[in-house]
């Protein structure tokens, strides 16, 4: 005799909570205090195994990062990967100059847009797609100047004063 078994659903011990699974998105805060951003372009990074593994783990820093358009190619700048520790000898440097990964159209609108005056290409996020790809975020921003971060301070803080009901 066959018993016919029908699975139910267990219980989860945290019902009505979803974790988030995955990496951490790394963020580069200073830069949405320090420039304004004009327009967001999502790119692709041409990275090492090891790279991919310690920014899984969020072990990367772009707090001095910058992009620069050199020979119709876009590149990532001082994006600081630390070395994946369970790594043998095959490890990366750790700011070595990463190519970023685009269309050979987008890339010429984004060097033309740098040429004007004031405008910078500025990476303000690396994350994981949702087909497991890395990416970067860059905006085409314009540097502040110190009455404008006065002025976001200021609004920054009366905002939290109304939240909190002073």
């Amino acid at each position: 005799m066959y018993l016919r078994y029908t699975q139910r659903p267990m219980a989860s011990k945290r019902a009505g909570k979803e974790e988030k699974r995955g990496p951490a998105t790394i963020q580069n805060r200073k830069a949405g205090f320090d420039y304004e951003f004009i327009e967001t372009h999502e790119a692709g990074v041409a990275l090492v195994g090891t790279e991919v593994k310690s920014i899984y783990l969020g072990r990367a820093n772009l707090t001095d990062a910058y992009c620069d358009v050199e020979d119709g190619e876009l590149w990532l700048i001082n994006l600081d990967v630390e070395p994946y520790d369970k790594a043998s000898h095959f490890t990366h440097e750790r700011r070595r100059r990463r190519k970023l990964l685009m269309h050979r159209r987008e890339i010429d609108q984004l060097r033309r847009k740098v040429m004007e005056k004031g405008f910078t290409l500025v990476p303000f996020k690396v994350y994981f797609s949702e087909k497991g790809k890395v990416k970067v975020g860059v905006a085409v921003a314009r540097g502040k100047k110190q009455y404008d971060k006065r002025e976001a301070i200021k609004s920054r803080e009366t905002r939290r004063e109304l939240e909190r009901g002073d």
